[in-house]
């Protein structure tokens, strides 16, 4: 049942329009992916319909086990909400690709891993969760994605704001919500719902926004977004946002077909009306002249140049080694863009990052092998390793972290291995058997 409180207040709010909004969470959830460039093609045992509002999102006509679909855990997809695939047009009408792009609230990462596609070479994205256990699914879902464009942070709004003033060309802030959105696909969402818990979410949002306003570049882009319905945490924050804050509201060119509802502020995106959950969204540019971001406390110092052990062996892995910057700390190599590297290392320096770029190597005794993450790199030079293209059963033993058979074909030591012909990770041939490389924590617990 939904909430008798929620019932009127949407009853105010939309009139007529309430009760088949109601229908509609009372329904089924839309089952949606957006593909990945490292599979042009994906098949599934249902009919899929386009997401009108972004070119690589697809609807299913049913829900497969994703847990069970090797292409899955490579990356070729993303099971994201329809919905919130939106933030590609204000992406595209209002932010070049060559930006530094900040999703604040990003766990467990669809947003995340949209911006990043479109970003690709030419920009850089941070991806921030302030919670310890969702930032570690972020992370593992942005290798997986696979275009090490990325770094992975753990801070709070007001210590990013603090740190990194006008650093970020756009900001996305996709704030904790009272999940109005989400009744049909969450049901626990229901019985969280109050009016006294919309208002403590309106309030913390604010707060938030507050915090992180210092971040953003003067004339840059702060995309505002929900997945509730009501006035307090929607339209009237992207109002506060403008009048407190000193933004200016923009508008999203769009097809009237989309159904689509622009209201003051932003726009609402209700299910009886479209394909998708509860959403809301609104876009705003911070005023002021142009200023240039000034690291807090950072110094660059003088630095010597260590040797990286194993980099021309590590260069020979990936498709464009001069890309790359490879930094290693302890055992571990790490490759980040070469053409963020400074600015990559004065975060690293302010910041808790989880993960930057994708890791590449690790050291073992005197020689490199190579990191999981590398597997999942779009870069990765896949001709230099010797290759095992795994069938359906084979491939999910390997998910499953269990020992693989060896293959004579093989050369001893590290090999990729692959599922219709996509990475899926290495293992490393003793003679005997496979070793399996597999990262322990993100194996398939339950079939």
């Amino acid at each position: 049942m939904l909430p008798v409180e929620f019932i009127e207040s949407m009853r105010r709010m939309l009139g007529i329009e309430a009760e088949p909004l109601f229908r509609a969470l009372e329904g089924e959830s839309e089952v949606s992916i957006r593909l990945n460039d490292k599979k042009d093609v994906l098949t599934f045992p249902y009919d899929t319909d386009e997401v009108p509002w972004h070119i690589d999102g697809y609807y299913l006509a049913g829900r497969p086990q994703f847990t069970l679909d090797p292409l899955f855990h490579a990356g070729c997809y993303y099971v994201q909400e329809a919905s919130s695939m939106f933030i590609e047009q204000i992406l595209e009408q209002y932010v070049p690709k060559q930006s530094v792009v900040l999703d604040l609230c990003a766990a467990p990462g669809g947003k995340s891993t949209l911006i990043s596609q479109y970003l690709g070479e030419e920009g850089l994205l941070v991806a921030n969760e302030v919670n310890r256990q969702r930032v570690f699914i972020l992370s593992e879902n942005i290798q997986k994605w696979g275009n090490g464009n990325t770094i992975v942070t753990h801070n709070t709004a007001e210590e990013i704001g603090y740190k990194c003033r006008n650093l970020f060309d756009c900001i996305l802030v996709d704030a904790p919500c009272s999940g109005e959105g989400m009744f049909r696909k969450d049901p626990k969402s229901r019985d969280e719902w109050s009016v006294r818990n919309v208002k403590m979410c309106a309030e913390r949002q604010r707060t938030i926004l507050k915090d992180i306003w210092d971040a953003l570049k003067p004339g840059g882009i702060m995309i505002y977004s929900t997945c509730t319905f009501n006035m307090e945490e929607d339209d009237y924050n992207a109002e506060w946002i403008a009048d407190q804050l000193g933004a200016e509201i923009l508008p999203v060119s769009m097809e009237p077909s989309w159904k689509i509802i622009e209201i003051q502020c932003g726009y609402h995106f209700f299910p009886h009306l479209i394909k998708g959950e509860g959403f809301y969204v609104s876009v705003l540019r911070k005023g002021g002249e142009a200023s240039n971001y000034i690291p807090y406390k950072y110094k660059e110092g003088k630095k010597m140049t260590q040797p990286i052990d194993g980099e021309e062996e590590m260069r020979s892995w990936l498709l464009h080694p001069d890309k790359w910057h490879i930094r290693q700390a302890d055992h571990f190599m790490t490759a980040y863009p070469m053409r963020y590297k400074t600015l990559v290392e004065s975060l690293g320096e302010q910041l808790t990052c989880i993960s930057t770029g994708f890791g590449i190597g690790e050291l073992r005794g005197k020689h490199v092998a190579p990191q999981h993450a590398l597997a999942m790199a779009k870069d990765i030079n896949m001709e230099v390793f010797p290759i095992l293209d795994l069938d359906y059963e084979t491939a999910l033993s390997y998910l499953r972290t269990e020992a693989l058979n060896a293959d004579e074909r093989l050369p001893l030591g590290s090999c990729l291995l692959t599922y219709e012909d996509v990475p899926l990770g290495f293992a490393k041939n003793v003679g005997n058997r496979l070793n399996n490389a597999y990262p322990n924590e993100w194996r398939i617990r339950k079939l």
